[in-house]
């Protein structure tokens, strides 16, 4: 079996979520390796993403397993099974793997939430505000590189699933070029929020004692609840957060930031606000 030489994020979590289900049950990978009558070095291949797993055989692991949710199960047969290509792909060797996981993650979720306390969330971005934050990295990207990654990023604004923005005034007021931008970037806001599928609420700068939206995170909704994942930026690049007991701390983290939050009618008027000081 010809091994992946770098298996993406969605095929690690199908291995992840195996090696739970594997673990829960208390068996080793030599005696889930028995149970399919393959060696141990496969599976461990299979839980670290290295190589594919079929239909047939992942429905004989979760019986063994005794996993009794079929609808996850289903789910990770979904994964496991899926050959499509998207439009990402035309990105691969030419941007970081980080950048076509964030899109695969977008064409599989059900629904974002995003929590932005520096920048206007990607999803959202001017072409001109976006080349104004990938301008701005340190070391500086080459001229070719960073087009890339302004076109991969307004292509992933393609995306019609229903997206909550939780958006700090530090980041609408932070000029990340001149005024001329961010008085584009905020007309741009204030057009999407009237999008059915999008809703853009405002955390304002005037709240006592806040300190929940300290950093800025995205959940991602997957196929089922248990496939859920955060993604959020760190010194080191992107990182993936997949595990039950820190999925339910952003879950409650995000319902805290959208409680103080605007109302989207307000929202949007404060925005207009910023808007007419510029």
């Amino acid at each position: 079996m010809v091994l992946r030489r770098e298996p993406t994020a969605r095929q690690i979590r199908l291995g992840t979520e195996l090696r739970r289900l594997r673990e829960a049950a208390g068996l080793s990978g030599r005696e889930a390796a028995a149970l399919l009558g393959t060696g141990r070095v496969q599976i461990t291949h299979i839980e670290q993403g290295l190589a594919g797993v079929s239909e047939q055989r992942l429905r004989r692991l979760a019986s063994h397993y005794a996993c009794e949710d079929g609808e996850f199960v289903d789910a990770l047969v979904a994964i496991a099974t899926d050959r499509t290509r998207g439009w990402w792909e035309e990105y691969r060797g030419l941007l970081p793997t980080s950048f076509l996981d964030i899109a695969a993650l977008d064409c599989h979720a059900r629904f974002l939430d995003e929590v932005a306390i520096l920048y206007v969330p990607g999803l959202v971005q001017t072409e001109d505000y976006a080349r104004a934050v990938f301008s701005n990295r340190i070391p500086e990207l080459a001229g070719e590189e960073l087009e890339l990654r302004v076109r991969h990023r307004m292509r992933r604004q393609q995306i019609a699933i229903p997206h909550k923005l939780l958006i700090h005034e530090s980041a609408l007021r932070i000029r990340v070029s001149d005024r001329a931008v961010s008085r584009a970037q905020l007309a741009k806001l204030l057009e999407l929020s009237e999008a059915d599928h999008i809703t853009v609420r405002v955390i304002p700068f005037d709240l006592d004692g806040f300190a929940t939206a300290s950093s800025s995170m995205m959940y991602v909704g997957g196929p089922v609840p248990k496939l859920d994942t955060v993604v959020r930026d760190a010194p080191h690049g992107t990182v993936f957060i997949d595990s039950e007991a820190q999925l339910g701390v952003f879950r409650t983290r995000f319902s805290s930031v959208e409680a103080v939050s605007l109302p989207r009618e307000q929202s949007r008027e404060f925005i207009h606000k910023l808007a007419r000081e510029l």
